[in-house]
């Protein structure tokens, strides 16, 4: 991995953390946040918008890159990066959890693209080899082992690339979740093991940190990544079942990863919640909320600005004749050519553009909210930024 590299440049009192992330595709500030290109784009924005809203890494979804078009036809079209015109850091999933979201529920409600294969059951088996699924595309089985997990990965060319795990939800037995702790580190050693057959130049592995609430398995599990020689960790299964659970577990994983590796937080992307990561040493983050909400109409803003909420629903009847910008003290392009009222306008008369002004902002918003975050953390100021925060959301 000699193109890689992870450096800490500034610590903060609470424990936040600044750093440099050097990859063939360029560096990566620390923290920030991963945007979500499931399919290969930013749904409604062109990569360079994407790059003009200020996001420095994106991602893509192994499982759903395999199903259409294919590892082979990614890599024919010289992989994600040429494919998408992306010249930025990437990172792939490893299709593990949307596998299991078919057993467990979340991803199959969004997949309507093949309406013949309802009712039937699309993951079939789990066992130690890996998971067998039927696609939602055509109905074929697939077979998703640890191996296939990092073929696919190598043929889609992204600079992190995560192990096959699996992902299990917060309702099991501690019996459950151990032997499924324990499967996924035998899977994420077998990954690594056909990661480091072929060339690891120019892709790093991180390993993914299991073990659900349980203080013990979590433990087990960071000792596991840790041993290995995964580049950096990722924090991945249930989080629990409320916000004061998953700052609990955040809090607990914080204390024992491993204190130099890049470390990223699977699937948050809450502002509050970003930020109990940052001050727990989490580096980056990933989430469809800020792309997804713009899709629904919603416009991340700070608190203050109104309602003592995250973000207002431009939908609202309220905002029809609002001359206003979504926030005037942003510079993204929707915010400096647009009015609520307008957008409002887009949205009622399902015209794309208004899903696209949304998501450029809360884009924007979010890059330029990591940047606030990296500055704080470089001043050692962080704590005035955790209180200016609690103060707006009225905590």
């Amino acid at each position: 991995m000699g193109q890689f590299d992870f450096q800490i440049v500034a610590e903060d009192p609470t424990g936040a953390r600044c750093g440099i992330l050097r990859t063939p595709h360029g560096i990566l500030e620390t923290p920030n946040f991963i945007f979500c290109g499931t399919r290969g784009s930013i749904k409604g924005l062109t990569i360079e918008q994407v790059r003009k809203a200020g996001a420095q890494i994106i991602l893509a979804n192994t499982y759903h890159m395999h199903i259409r078009p294919g590892e082979e036809t990614v890599e024919a079209l010289g992989g994600l990066h040429r494919m998408m015109g992306w010249d930025g850091p990437m990172l792939t999933d490893s299709g593990g959890f949307q596998v299991f979201s078919l057993q467990y529920g979340g991803v199959v409600q969004e997949i309507k693209s093949c309406r013949s294969l309802h009712g039937k059951k699309s993951l079939l088996r789990v066992d130690e080899e890996g998971a067998l699924f039927r696609s939602y595309s055509d109905g074929s089985l697939r077979m998703l082992t640890p191996e296939k997990s990092i073929q696919i990965q190598r043929c889609l060319g992204a600079d992190i690339i995560l192990p096959l795990d699996e992902c299990t939800p917060a309702h099991l037995t501690r019996a459950e979740l151990k032997k499924s702790t324990d499967r996924s580190h035998r899977w994420e050693r077998r990954s690594l093991e056909e990661f480091l057959r072929t060339d690891t130049e120019t892709q790093a592995l991180y390993g993914i940190v299991q073990g659900g609430t349980d203080e013990s398995l979590r433990r087990e599990s960071c000792a596991f990544v840790c041993d290995e020689s995964f580049f950096g960790q990722a924090i991945g299964g249930s989080l629990g079942v409320s916000c004061g659970q998953m700052m609990d577990v955040i809090s607990m994983v914080g204390e024992m990863k491993h204190p130099t590796k890049p470390t990223h937080l699977l699937g948050i992307g809450g502002v509050g919640d970003i930020l109990h990561g940052v001050r727990c040493g989490m580096d980056t983050f990933d989430c469809v909320h800020p792309t997804r909400l713009a899709r629904h109409g919603g416009a991340l803003v700070l608190p203050q600005i109104e309602d003592g909420k995250g973000h207002i629903n431009l939908k609202n009847a309220r905002y029809s004749r609002d001359s206003e910008p979504i926030d005037r003290n942003c510079t993204c392009y929707a915010c400096q050519t647009a009015s609520r009222g307008y957008i409002h306008h887009l949205l009622k008369c399902g015209e794309l553009l208004g899903g696209q002004l949304l998501t450029m902002h809360n884009i924007a918003f979010m890059a330029r909210f990591m940047g606030a975050i990296r500055e704080a953390i470089r001043k050692k100021n962080l704590c005035w930024l955790l209180r200016m925060w609690s103060q707006s959301c009225g905590i």
